[in-house]
Formats: structure tokens, C-alpha cells, sequence
């Protein structure tokens, strides 16, 4: 049997852009700012369960407390590159790589 299409559905791609706008405006490079941003902590959270660690464990490791491992897990808290390298060098025994694009 065949499936009927949902006429309903919309991609992410449509979604941000008639809530953000078309690439290039304000609207969607702080929208896409702010996407990294979460995108960092939930990176961290998964590799923090696949490492099997919790966040008093990782924050322990880096001189942090479990607040903060949360805040940053969370997007309540922006973090510093320094930090971000320890907790993925010494707390995560992980690289961090970096790019820019212009």
C-alpha cells in the first residue's frame, strides 16, 4: 500500500526561515548563533554519557562543580575556550577542533 504524502509537514529549513528569515538576516545569524551555542552543551552532555560520567564526576576532573557542567549542558551558561578545552581534554580525554568560515 502506498503512503499518502502529509501536505502538513514543513522542513526545518521552512520552519526557520519563516520564523528567522532568509540567511544573511539579523534575525537568522543570531538565531543560528544561538544554535551553536546549544548545540556546544548538548555535545557535551552526550559525550559526558558516553564516557559514563556524571556532571559531579566531569566537574570534579576540571575543577568545576556540578552546577556548572549543568549550566553549560543546559545553555544557561556561555563557556570559555579555555574551559571548553579542559573539560573535553582532561575531562573527556577528547580534541576540541575549530574552524571559521568567512
Amino acid at each position: 500500500m502506498k503512503k499518502k504524502k502529509n501536505s502538513n509537514l514543513t522542513t526545518l529549513e521552512d520552519f526557520v526561515e519563516k520564523h528567522h528569515g532568509k540567511h544573511g538576516s539579523k534575525s537568522r545569524e543570531e538565531f543560528e548563533a544561538g544554535y551553536e551555542i546549544f548545540k556546544l552543551g548538548t555535545m557535551i552532555h552526550d559525550a559526558r554519557v558516553a564516557k559514563g560520567l556524571t556532571q559531579e564526576e566531569l566537574g570534579a576532573k576540571v575543577g568545576k562543580n556540578k552546577s556548572y557542567i549543568s549550566k553549560i549542558e543546559n545553555d544557561v551558561k556561555e563557556i570559555r575556550l579555555s574551559t571548553l578545552q579542559k573539560i573535553v581534554e582532561i575531562g573527556l580525554g577528547g580534541r576540541v577542533h575549530l574552524s571559521i568560515e568567512l
